[in-house]
């Protein structure tokens, strides 16, 4: 089978993390850039890459680059590209992207070019001077980046962050993706028992839990590329068979808790939505009340940061006890907390042992990572 070309964008921080996920699918080429891992593989890949990254955005079917320095250069590179060997007739193929350090800084005109180019090639190649767009969504982006245009094909659809089980229209301070890398980032496999104190919808303990049975994250969701021609529909059948045939069983300590008693309900339900609603016990709790007396075990939490969800001094106090409560954890606990709050070590009573950059969206924050003893 053709071996294509494929890119998988993730929140800046993770890069690492995706690369491994793709050399463990046995992903070719495997290349960690800044903010995105670019690999190789077939069709089918396509389908097991949507299906099991836990902590990449989405997946790009990366079509070629060239460079642009002018509207006529993006709309010969893009039109010398073979569109027809993956948009049918009927496809519908809107534009999207984005341009950064280029001479080409005017999304809208550039926008407009590739649509154009694209469907000259197409009416070109199908002999046709009208495309109706009726069919199967082909979703094009494009990056234009120092003068070099890369021109894409989205596999994905939704972000691959939405896995299906969260209440949709309701903001939540972390994605899915972020919070299965905090997860990763922690190395829980399922033996520890695992807590979160400030875990609101419990998008943390729910990852934690499809990460320790192993569940791949996109079986309960659809993606774009399920309707393309040039991926057969076994491709996804197959891809979802091995997915099932890797899930471990077992029994996990897995602890979620909240102030907010509705968080706790929503929590539940989320997990519910996610099918690890018998893996993980939800409470309502005080994170400055919060012990285990177990030896061993890891608490990945994301508390409040004082941007929106309280001030600032509000978050100190709360880091302040938290950080006492924490303290008294037997000595084989590790402390995972990630914070964008630039005083968090002196609120919380100590420096971490470790720190890591990571981004929530575009709010920088450190993995703040401790252990007791």
């Amino acid at each position: 089978m053709k071996s294509l070309r494929m890119t998988a964008p993730c929140l800046f921080g993770l890069e690492a993390l995706v690369a491994d996920e793709l050399k463990r699918l046995d992903m070719k080429e495997v290349q960690a850039e800044n903010g995105r891992v670019l690999f190789s593989g077939s069709a089918a890949d396509i389908a097991r890459a949507n299906m099991n990254l836990r902590c990449a955005e989405r997946v790009l079917l990366t079509l070629g680059s060239f460079p642009a320095q002018t509207f006529d250069a993006l709309f010969e590179g893009t039109r010398a590209l073979p569109w027809e060997d993956y948009l049918p007739p009927d496809a519908a193929f809107p534009v999207k992207g984005h341009s950064l350090n280029s001479a080409l800084h005017a999304v809208p005109a550039c926008q407009s070019i590739v649509k154009k180019a694209v469907v000259s090639r197409l009416g070109a190649k199908f002999g046709t001077a009208t495309l109706p767009e009726t069919g199967a969504l082909y979703q094009i982006q494009f990056s234009i980046m120092k003068d070099t245009a890369t021109l894409y094909l989205d596999t994905s659809g939704a972000g691959l962050h939405k896995r299906g089980y969260r209440a949709v229209g309701r903001a939540a301070p972390l994605r899915e993706t972020l919070a299965a890398g905090l997860v990763l980032l922690s190395r829980f496999r399922g033996r520890d028992p695992f807590c979160d104190p400030f875990c609101g919808s419990g998008t943390i303990p729910i990852e934690a839990a499809l990460i320790a049975k192993n569940i791949a994250p996109g079986l309960n969701r659809s993606f774009s590329a399920q309707k393309w021609e040039s991926i057969p529909f076994r491709c996804w059948k197959d891809a979802a068979e091995e997915a099932r045939g890797r899930e471990y069983s077992g029994q996990y300590d897995i602890w979620g808790g909240d102030i907010d008693a509705a968080a706790v309900e929503q929590s539940r339900e989320n997990a519910r939505k996610a099918g690890v609603s018998d893996l993980i016990r939800f409470s309502v709790a005080d994170a400055a009340s919060f012990f285990r007396d177990t030896p061993y075990g890891r608490v990945v939490t994301n508390p409040p940061y004082g941007e929106r969800m309280m001030e600032r001094a509000e978050a100190e106090g709360l880091y302040r006890s938290f950080g006492q409560a924490a303290g008294r954890l037997p000595h084989g606990w590790k402390l995972f907390i990630l914070s964008s709050h630039t005083e968090f070590e002196r609120a919380f009573g100590r420096e971490a042992k470790k720190r890591r950059k990571l981004y929530n969206g575009m709010l920088k924050c450190n993995l703040y990572m401790y252990e007791n003893g």
